[in-house]
């Protein structure tokens, strides 16, 4: 009997020895987590939603929109001065034509902005990490009602300041931009203004994480109460896909691999490695059910974005004119926002972003072979155009699995695997010297 259970013991043991993965932080990303800050985080939202309205057309600039643009420009530019002369803001005006429903006539309307400059000259990435100034009633036409917008979108807008905060003492080799846009209540007018900017000067714009209501942790009518847990919609069949991109993707069953799908995985895998206690969902959506968001504007154009948002939303508290009915308190108040959860989706943005701006570019031509029938898969790549990769990780899932599931690392530009591609799927990071991951590249076939 000893003997049995001493076996019993090894085999259980060894189980859970197999099982065991090992976690390496960044100490320096780490060290930026650790100073995400649910006070600061506070102090911005109840300093923004005390505007009377951010309505994206109210003009006051006592009590208003343009009132709270000089705030957020405020801060940038206070932190600003920890930056070495490297971070700089500013308000950019631009004009909202008339569409014929919710903005009646051209209208003035700006985006906040501060930009972190890359150190290496020769890399021209930008990562953008953004959410929207303007709030609104239940009207969205009602442009001079109380309109507090404490979570849609000053959660957003709070995590975007913080960021800028924590990171503007900090070097990076890409360009960071902190933006605040106006006008996604009226239609998404500041990100794609923004957005066929970026498309029009060719902007090598790396990723966006955008921040739509983030800070509020108890849902409304299921009354679920819980901060461990966040979501992160992608696209699945890029919205500006060619016919070329839509052969290659039928042909490689490429349907949960496009290149938002892939930063999707990225902020959960980094997310999760660097904030405790805390889960990325995968929601395979590109935005909430027949909803929108600022990303939208960037995937239109071509540019890899996700949305980042709160679990669980509360419907009294958002949308809502400010009141008390049956006894229930309504509107986008901040006394009903949590700032502990909120502090949890900025670390995962700023884990997220960091790693990105500091690793090196994506892999270049990532193929895999397709000459001959093999149990076996090899694929080849070239090295990135921005910044040294000391090596690479092919990554490996079952074609079931929604995120990779094996890393094998090489500092070659090609790997052969003993698994079959008819049974799972690959693609490949590039690793710098600090370890930092780029985001992963799906193959296409390669030597027909």
């Amino acid at each position: 009997m000893n003997k049995f259970l001493l076996g019993l013991c090894l085999i259980f043991l060894y189980s859970v020895s197999i099982a065991q993965v090992a976690v390496i932080r960044d100490p320096k990303i780490a060290k930026m987590v650790s100073e995400v800050s649910s006070d600061s985080l506070e102090s911005y939202v109840r300093t923004l939603a005390s505007f009377t309205t951010r309505h994206t057309l109210n003009t006051n600039d006592q009590t208003g929109m343009p009132a709270a643009q000089q705030y957020v420009l405020s801060k940038f530019n206070s932190f600003a001065e920890n930056s070495n002369g490297r971070m700089s803001a500013e308000i950019e005006q631009f004009t909202i034509p008339a569409d014929g429903r919710r903005i009646t006539e051209d209208s003035p309307a700006a985006n906040v902005i501060a930009t972190l400059k890359g150190t290496d000259p020769n890399d021209n990435r930008i990562f953008i990490i953004s959410g929207h100034m303007d709030s609104r009633n239940k009207d969205v036409m009602d442009s001079e009602g109380i309109a507090p917008g404490a979570n849609d979108d000053g959660s957003g807008t709070a995590a975007v300041i913080e960021l800028a905060r924590v990171m503007a003492s900090r070097e990076f080799p890409a360009t960071i931009l902190f933006v605040a846009f106006t006008g996604e209540e009226e239609g998404l007018k500041g990100a794609t203004y923004l957005a066929d900017k970026a498309k029009e000067q060719e902007w090598e714009i790396g990723a966006v994480l955008n921040n739509d209501i983030v800070g509020n942790s108890e849902s409304s009518g299921t009354l679920i109460k819980d901060n461990l847990k966040m979501r992160v919609f992608s696209e699945t069949i890029p919205a500006f896909e060619t016919e070329q991109m839509e052969r290659i993707r039928k042909y490689t069953g490429a349907e949960n691999d496009s290149k938002s799908r892939q930063l999707a995985r990225y902020v959960k895998e980094i997310g999760e490695r660097y904030v405790d206690q805390f889960e990325v969902k995968l929601i395979y959506r590109a935005d909430r059910f027949l909803r929108g968001g600022d990303q939208t504007a960037f995937a239109r154009n071509g540019f890899t974005a996700v949305r980042m948002s709160e679990m669980n939303e509360n419907f009294y508290h958002q949308h809502e004119n400010v009141r008390v009915e049956n006894g229930r308190q309504y509107g986008d108040l901040p006394e009903f926002m949590d700032f502990e959860y909120l502090r949890k989706v900025a670390a995962v943005n700023i884990a997220s972003l960091a790693t990105l701006a500091d690793a090196p570019s994506v892999p270049e031509e990532v193929q895999i072979e397709v000459r001959g029938l093999s149990n076996s898969s090899t694929l080849h790549w070239s090295a990135p155009e921005k910044g040294n990769a000391k090596g690479y990780y092919v990554l490996m899932r079952e074609t079931s699995s929604s995120m990779w599931e094996k890393k094998f690392y090489t500092e070659e530009t090609s790997l052969t695997l003993p698994y079959s591609k008819d049974n799972y799927f690959f693609a490949v990071q590039a690793v710098g010297a600090n370890g930092a991951e780029s985001m992963a590249v799906f193959p296409v076939p390669g030597n027909r």
